[in-house]
């Protein structure tokens, strides 16, 4: 009998809504459940699956693995392997789906009063936190970075202009240039310009740590 060639590979399909319109366009790369979320993780950096799975509580593997397979093939993200010892592969943002950080913070700042009330079943990590805080924390001249706590756990964000890229990350920072301890409601509030951070200073709501440039900036000094 002779042998039976392998099916050629058929090439994906994304669905469309086939309209000539920017805000379609955009919406057929990052409109659909839990892209827009998986960003919001990767603009702290480079990230494992596994990382990935554990700080998007509710999302299935073959959901997650769907929307990275989109990401990779509509430009917004590339997967590398790290080198040895770690062994292991990560996921990471291209310069167009950085782009998208003035859009999750739009989307932030524009859903921020339906946090009035937490609910018993929603989950909580502090680096969700960082989108509201990068708002008030635009006006920082001096480059550095932060280190931020919270009740929830900690974050570091990077002021100053070299915040373009990766503009916050997990856990505490190895070398921060500064510390702020705040609650993550003055966050939302400071995200949604109900208080300023000098405001918050003065009022004894976040407490400053440090000695270099930014600590000094943040005191007002």
């Amino acid at each position: 009998m002779p042998r039976q060639q392998p099916a050629a590979a058929r090439p994906v399909r994304r669905r469309s809504y086939d309209q000539f319109c920017a805000s379609a366009r955009a919406l057929d790369s990052v409109g659909d459940r839990w892209t827009l979320l998986i960003v919001r993780e990767l603009l702290a950096g480079p990230r494992r699956y596994t990382d990935l799975h554990a700080d998007l509580p509710g999302v299935s593997t073959d959901v997650l693995a769907s929307r990275l397979k989109d990401m990779e093939q509509g430009g917004l993200a590339v997967r590398r392997r790290l080198p040895p010892p770690a062994a292991a592969s990560v996921y990471e943002l291209t310069e167009r789906g950085h782009g998208l950080l003035p859009v999750l913070a739009a989307l932030a700042e524009w859903g921020a009063p339906a946090l009035a009330e937490r609910r018993p079943t929603d989950a909580v990590r502090a680096h969700w936190f960082a989108l509201p805080l990068l708002r008030a924390l635009t006006g920082l001249t001096q480059e550095g970075v932060l280190e931020v706590r919270l009740g929830e756990g900690e974050f570091h964000v990077r002021t100053g202009r070299g915040a373009a890229v990766e503009p916050y990350g997990f856990g505490p920072a190895p070398q921060p240039d500064a510390r702020i301890t705040l609650d993550a409601e003055l966050c939302l509030e400071l995200g949604s310009g109900d208080v300023t951070l000098a405001e918050a200073v003065k009022d004894g709501r976040i407490e400053v740590a440090g000695d270099g440039p930014l600590a000094a900036e943040l005191r007002g000094g």
